[in-house]
Order: structure tokens, then C-alpha cells, then sequence
């Protein structure tokens, strides 16, 4: 009778043992880890700028205070503490105080953070943290949570920016100011009296370690997409740096195609969110990206190649003429000696042909013999007399840019006596190089209806002053005609920032018409309505609005203690917004003569 007991006991003591060991296990696991500690070094953070670029606060120099401010694009509490934030700013960035926006979404991308800047007017930096490092070297749990840091990036101050507004409820006004102590204290060398405080705001969500992984190959998953997205660009002979042609040639890059997909970077895209209806719109979506993810998280297995494979067509970069064969072909008579490294300042050169005749075109070729030295390259009509001017732009090159090609009964006109003038900017590869650019021309077959038109909203007068880091620039023209949209294109320098195209209606009425949140001088890129379906009537004013970062965190600006004015050169500036369109009544009814362009009647 003993043993049946002692049997029973020892089976409950086990399972109690058991029970107990697995509740200390969990604790375990789901224990919080301990936040950094106020009065710690917990600097210099990394996170990635609206350029895609890997930054740390050591990249902000000579500063004596960080302010780095948990966001995120959907916390009300953060839009609400904007304005205030802003006005610190304002009254503290000349003290050497840097704001830093630090956004924490797992799933807001880095155009849809400085989209969010610009809708905000947010001036100081907005960065995204990379898998919460930052978040969790400072200890931030909710957003809009604050922390301070002194130059040597010692944490001095974490917890909210004031108490007046709380999730549900507000007071008329704060009681506490809790950060503008904080940044007096750490100005003036003292102990914050206040080093922490409680946060109301929404509990950031942490980037997830890992998910379970789907079973993804090349030959059945990437393939696809490498095809649907990334071949007219990455092909041999063309401005990408790399082929993904082949198997070999994508897992070879593979670890580069997973972070610049995440980052949204590739394809290459610049436009807001909000402004999908273009045309030649790119982008993977959501499923897409995480595709690729998961793929290159898996090994980048192969799978089964398909037996019925076709063979990829032929690489369009390697046909000599897009356009098919041009019926007037120019090449410029000198080719281009082109140094191995260092910069390269703008050339520019007239092609050997003068048009006898208004000529119309419907389609133009710019083709450089060695596209992998050529960053870009405009094309306008001149008279032998005159300098280059933009005024007179027909047409350009630009990374990722194909040639101008028009829809039926539409035409460029070259006017009579015209040159062609090309100014060029090339890139140094490492060793010595060598160009000679050609461009060709269709002529418009059958009728011409409507002109191809565009005008410049253009500035030509500011002055951006050292150190600024977002200066304003803006400029607008009128339109004297009903007219159809055709499309939208930036140009600024190394210092532009974002574009906003606006159009203020006579009704009364504005409307955003492009969001270019993080301007990229390298993917100066044409924003094309699909159909000409947009209106407007006479009379609207088109808005262009830039703004210029000339501090040193762009990481791109040639000097930031210059004062920047207007100037052709890249150390320059340029504002420049292109409204591409035609007059909505227009009928010219010109027909085209097949073999010259020239209108026969």
C-alpha cells in the first residue's frame, strides 16, 4: 500500500517541479531587459537619413545638445507636439541644440518619413532607426518620448516634452516644462533636476527579429520579379552598376537587392505616396518586398529551373536605337576625354546641324556610346548666337530615363534656324574614360494636332545661407490657356531637399499635384499623368516650393559655409520645376512631311 503512494507523490512533486520550472522559464522570456540608465553613454546611435544613407550623431558637428524625439507617421500625440517642437527649434538650434525626429515604425518607409516632414513642415532631420537599435539604446517606449544627450552622447534626460497633452484630455496649458529644462540644464553645465519622467503616447512597436519563413526560390518566386522590375535597368551595357541576368548574377548581389528593396530605394521611385496616378510609376509592393526578403533570409535556394524556360530577350540597352532607326541621326563631332577620378564640371557642346525648316519630332534618342560615364544630359534648341538657356529645353537623359517618345497627333517643334546644344555631366568610373553622345530623332507621322509644351517655374535670386538646412525657395507661372497636363520634372543640385508642385485654381480651389520628399540629384526623374487626363483651365497658377539643405548632415554638400546662389556648376544651386502640357483646344491639323518633319501646309 506504501509504494502506490509514494509512486503518486513523487509523479505530483515532478509535475509540480515541471509546472513551476516552465512559469520561470516564461518570466524569464518575457521579462522586460533592463532600460538604459539616465547618465550613460548610450551615443552615438545610427539610423538612416532621407537619402538611404547609414548616419550617427556624430555626423551632426560641433553641437552641444541632442534632442532625439520618438515618432512615428500615425501618433496623434506626435502631430499634436509638432508645433511646439518647432518653435523650440527655432529658439535653440542657433545655441547649438540638434532636433533629430527618430521614427520607429516597423512599416513607415524613408520617402513616407520625409513625405510626413514635408506635410508637417518638419525642418530638422527626420530619420528612420535601423531594427530599433536606437529606440533600444535609449530606452524609448512610446512615442513622442524624448531623449536628451550632451556632446559627449551622454543621456541626460528621457520622458516626455511637457504635460499638456496626454492621450484623451489636454491642459489649457503646461504645467511643466519638462524639456525645455532639460536643454537649459545640459546649455549651461548643470544637473537636470528632473531626469525622467512618465510618457503618455502610443507604445512603439519594436522591428521583428524573425517570422516564419515561406518557401521561396529564384526560378519559381524571383525571377519574376527581377524581370517585372529590375532588367530594363540592370542588363550589360547600361548605366546600372550590375547585370541580374542570371541566377549566379542576383545571389552574387543578393545581400544589396534584400536592403535596398526593404529600404524602397530600388526600384527607383521619389514621388509622395499620396501621388500614385502616374504613369511610369515604380515600386514593389508590400507582399513584393517581403518576398525578397525572405528569399535571401533563406539561403537564396534555386529551386527547380522549369524545363520549358524561354530565354530572356534580347538586352534592350545593347539595341542601337530604342526608338527604332531614327530618320535623323547627330553625333557630336569631338568625342570626350574624361579623367579617372575627381569631380567633372559640365560640358557643353552644339551638334554639327542647323534645321532649315520648323521640323517636328515625335520622338528623341539621347545615346551616349559609353553610358556608364554619363549621369545626365539636357538638350535644348539654340541660335548660334545665343547662350545656353533652359528656356529653350527639349528634352534630356537622366538615370533610369528612357527616350522621349510622344503619343499620336503630338509634336515637339525644333524651330527654323535652331541648333541643338547638350550640356553634359559625366561621372569619373576610376580609370580614364571616353564619350561620344548621339541623338536621334522621329519624325511625326501624319498630322500633328498639338504642340508639345512646357513652362519653367524658375528662380534664379536666392541666396541659401550657410548652414541652413531647410531653406525655402519657391516660384510660380500662369497659365493663359485651357490645357491638359502631360507630366512634371525637378531639377536642383546636391543641396535640394524635396519639390512640391501645387496648383491654385481661379475657383478658389488649391491641389497637391507632386510630392518629391526626398529629391535625389542621381534619379532626377519625369513624373508622367497617364492619358493627359488632367485639366487646367486658364488661368491657374502652377506652385513650385523647394527647399535646400546646405548644413553639414547633407552629406552630399560641397561646403557648408558657403553661401549658395544660382549657377550651372553642381557646387551651384538651381531651382527648376517643368510643367509639361498641351492647350486643351489646340487643333493645328498640320500634316508632316514623312522624310524632313516639316509641316506641308
Amino acid at each position: 500500500m506504501f509504494q502506490p503512494y509514494m509512486l503518486l507523490l513523487c509523479k505530483l512533486l515532478l509535475l509540480t517541479f515541471l509546472i513551476s520550472g516552465s512559469r520561470a522559464e516564461v518570466s524569464a522570456a518575457e521579462a522586460p531587459k533592463a532600460r538604459a540608465q539616465v547618465g550613460t553613454v548610450t551615443g552615438p546611435l545610427q539610423f538612416k537619413d532621407i537619402r538611404y544613407l547609414t548616419r550617427s550623431l556624430s555626423d551632426f558637428r560641433g553641437q552641444k545638445v541632442f534632442v532625439v524625439i520618438a515618432c512615428n507617421t500615425t501618433c496623434p500625440l506626435v502631430k499634436r507636439y509638432l508645433p511646439r517642437l518647432k518653435r523650440l527649434e527655432q529658439e535653440y538650434g542657433s545655441q547649438g541644440v540638434q532636433f533629430i525626429a527618430l521614427h520607429t515604425g516597423p512599416s513607415d518607409s524613408i520617402r513616407e518619413i520625409a513625405e510626413y516632414a514635408i506635410v508637417h513642415d518638419v525642418p530638422f532631420p527626420n530619420v528612420q532607426d535601423i531594427r530599433s537599435q536606437s529606440v533600444k539604446a535609449l530606452g524609448l517606449e512610446r512615442t513622442p518620448e524624448v531623449a536628451v544627450l550632451d556632446s559627449d552622447f551622454k543621456l541626460r534626460y528621457r520622458g516626455r516634452i511637457d504635460d499638456q497633452y496626454r492621450i484623451g484630455g489636454a491642459l489649457p496649458q503646461p504645467a511643466e516644462n519638462n524639456l525645455v529644462d532639460a536643454i537649459e540644464a545640459v546649455l549651461n553645465n548643470k544637473t537636470v533636476k528632473t531626469a525622467e519622467t512618465n510618457v503618455d503616447g502610443c507604445t512603439i512597436t519594436s522591428h521583428a527579429v524573425s517570422r516564419e519563413m515561406k518557401s521561396v526560390t529564384y526560378y519559381h518566386d524571383i525571377q519574376p520579379l527581377i524581370k517585372k522590375h529590375c532588367l530594363d535597368c540592370h542588363r550589360p551595357q547600361t548605366e546600372a552598376p550590375f547585370a541580374l541576368t542570371t541566377l549566379e548574377e542576383v545571389r552574387n548581389n543578393g545581400a544589396m537587392i534584400a536592403e535596398v528593396v526593404q529600404d524602397q530605394r530600388m526600384p527607383p521611385w521619389y514621388g509622395g505616396t499620396s501621388h500614385a496616378e502616374f504613369a511610369n510609376h515604380r515600386g514593389m509592393s508590400r507582399k513584393e518586398r517581403r518576398t525578397i526578403a525572405d528569399w535571401y533570409q533563406a539561403g537564396m535556394p534555386a529551386g527547380e529551373e522549369p524545363e520549358n524556360l524561354t530565354p530572356a530577350p534580347a538586352p534592350a540597352a545593347q539595341q542601337k536605337w530604342l526608338i527604332g532607326e531614327p530618320d535623323l541621326e547627330i553625333s557630336m563631332l569631338e568625342t570626350h576625354t574624361l579623367p579617372a577620378d575627381g569631380y567633372i564640371p559640365y560640358r557643353y557642346t552644339v551638334l554639327p546641324y542647323i534645321f532649315p525648316e520648323d521640323t517636328w519630332v515625335s520622338a528623341i534618342q539621347i545615346r551616349p556610346d559609353n553610358p556608364g560615364v554619363l549621369h545626365h544630359c539636357n538638350m535644348a534648341a539654340v541660335s548660334l548666337t545665343k547662350k545656353w538657356d533652359e528656356s529653350n529645353f527639349i528634352t534630356g537623359k537622366v538615370p533610369g530615363s528612357g527616350p522621349t517618345v510622344l503619343p499620336k497627333e503630338l509634336g515637339i517643334l525644333i524651330p527654323k534656324g535652331s541648333a541643338l546644344a547638350l550640356q553634359i555631366h559625366y561621372t569619373s568610373t576610376g580609370k580614364p574614360e571616353r564619350c561620344k553622345i548621339s541623338v536621334g530623332f522621329k519624325y511625326v507621322e501624319g498630322k500633328v494636332q498639338k504642340r508639345y509644351r512646357f513652362l519653367i517655374c524658375r528662380n534664379t535670386k536666392f541666396t541659401i545661407p550657410p548652414g541652413a538646412s531647410h531653406h525655402e525657395v519657391r516660384n510660380s507661372k500662369t497659365l493663359d490657356r485651357d490645357a491638359h497636363g502631360i507630366g512634371l520634372f525637378a531639377h536642383m543640385h546636391l543641396r535640394g531637399k524635396d519639390m512640391t508642385f501645387r496648383a491654385h485654381y481661379p475657383d478658389g480651389k488649391d491641389e497637391s499635384l507632386l510630392v518629391i520628399p526626398n529629391y535625389s540629384f542621381d534619379w532626377q526623374i519625369g513624373y508622367l499623368w497617364k492619358d493627359q487626363r488632367h485639366f487646367f483651365p486658364a488661368g491657374t497658377r502652377i506652385e513650385a516650393i523647394a527647399h535646400y539643405d546646405n548644413s553639414a548632415f547633407n552629406p552630399f554638400n560641397p561646403d557648408p559655409t558657403a553661401s549658395v546662389r544660382n549657377g550651372p556648376q553642381t557646387y551651384h544651386e538651381m531651382m527648376y520645376a517643368f510643367f509639361f502640357y498641351t492647350y486643351a483646344d489646340e487643333r493645328l491639323n498640320l500634316s508632316i512631311d514623312p522624310n524632313t518633319g516639316q509641316a506641308t501646309r
